[in-house]
């Protein structure tokens, strides 16, 4: 009872903080609204759980193993994540201009996971803290990933209501596009540690 009362409160922590997932969900529910970010907001919900599966039934052996296959995919994550960053600062408002860009899908919102650099670290970190080898790994793996199923959808659905909510106050286009904006900035300064980190590593 007690370590599942710490796997809860590790991911409480982690999926309540600003990170890409929130930040991108918060800006689809004030451009787009509930209906249309909920693809986004479940793609999440199922897909870091899944994700947590993955890596804890056996894929972070294969990183130890092959560790330039982890760097290779947080590069592409970093710049998957900077193209975001870019679009959805120049983004029109679909509400007031009619805009043909669309939220996340279900699909798009699951697979988005794996170039999260904040999905790898919390799915690392949980698994290396929360399972041993030595009891019933595939057992904790799945505990692991059914609290973070429960725990993802109130935070995440959180910032998504937290958006709508900020939508009445951002009635003028020059201030939907500000806002845009500000996400954009903060998509890219919640991974700065994480470039920072691959800068250090190439230069030093």
């Amino acid at each position: 009872m007690e370590l599942q009362l710490a796997i809860l409160l590790f991911a409480l922590s982690a999926s309540i903080t600003p990170g890409p997932n929130n930040i991108m969900i918060m800006a689809s529910g004030v451009n787009f609204g509930v209906n249309r970010s909920l693809p986004h907001l479940l793609g999440i919900c199922f897909g870091f759980p899944v994700m947590l599966i993955m890596v804890g039934l056996g894929l972070s052996t294969i990183f130890v193993e092959y560790p330039s296959l982890h760097e290779v995919i947080k590069v592409l994550g970093l710049i998957y994540l900077l193209y975001l960053a870019r679009k959805i600062a120049f983004s029109a408002p679909a509400s007031l201009e009619g805009s043909v860009s669309k939220p996340f899908s279900f699909s798009q919102a699951a697979f988005f996971q794996w170039v999260n650099p904040k999905a790898w670290v919390m799915a690392i970190s949980a698994i290396s803290a929360f399972t041993s080898p030595s009891s019933g790994v595939y057992i904790e793996v799945l505990v692991i990933s059914l609290i973070f199923f429960l725990v993802t959808f109130p935070c995440v659905g959180a910032w998504l209501f937290f958006g709508v909510g900020l939508k009445r106050f951002l009635r003028s286009q020059n201030y939907l596009r500000l806002f845009n904006a500000s996400m954009a900035s903060l998509l890219v300064v919640s991974v700065l540690p994480v470039i920072v980190g691959l800068i250090k590593t190439y230069t030093a």
